[in-house]
């Protein structure tokens, strides 16, 4: 009774865990796909850039090509290295956004795995098999109580026969009376 009890709060305990729990994954899940988005957004963006990076530089080479003087192909060149350097800073920028975010999906994953290890179901199994262990070891502890009882029923009539034999056996005086009475008979 006192193991079932503890089962049950076990069930519970398990309960209240799965519902204090469920709303942070939930959360967790939530932020984990809004950082995906955000991530995808960010390739996209970058993506579009270089883009427009490479439409940017086949401008400038056919401008290049037909512009005479040396100085506007300079000036282009500039604005296309400031642009680039814009660019790769932003890059950078979104890669080491994206280390990050990459370190807090990993920190979440590792969360939701510890969070895991309290399954539910293979808790039941292990609750089911337990009570199936507990009757059994109920119905061979009720048979043991009744071979003892049985056992110490025989012992009482055993001991009780036995006081009855002794009661019956002639003394060690009457058996010498009856020796001295066999010899003066003799």
């Amino acid at each position: 009774m006192l193991t079932a009890s503890r089962l049950e709060k076990i069930i519970e305990l398990e309960n209240d865990l799965r519902a204090q729990y469920q709303e942070q994954l939930d959360n967790q899940q939530a932020e984990i796909d809004r950082l995906k988005k955000q991530n995808e957004e960010m390739e996209a963006k970058q993506a579009k850039l270089q883009d427009t990076i490479n439409t940017q530089l086949e401008q400038i080479k056919e401008l290049s090509a037909k512009a005479t003087a040396n100085e506007r192909v300079e000036q282009l060149n500039r604005e296309l290295s400031n642009r680039s350097e814009k660019q790769v800073a932003e890059i950078a920028e979104q890669k080491k956004r994206i280390k990050t975010l990459q370190k807090d999906l990993a920190a979440v994953r590792e969360e939701n795995k510890t969070l895991t290890q309290y399954d539910p179901v293979r808790m039941r199994k292990n609750l089911d098999a337990n009570k199936k262990k507990l009757a059994e070891k109920t119905k061979a502890n009720d048979l043991l109580q009744k071979t003892l009882k049985e056992v110490r029923h025989e012992n009482a009539e055993l001991k009780a026969k036995t006081a009855e034999l002794e009661a019956k056996l002639p003394t060690d005086a009457e058996v010498e009376e009856v020796q001295a009475d066999e010899k003066n008979a003799a």
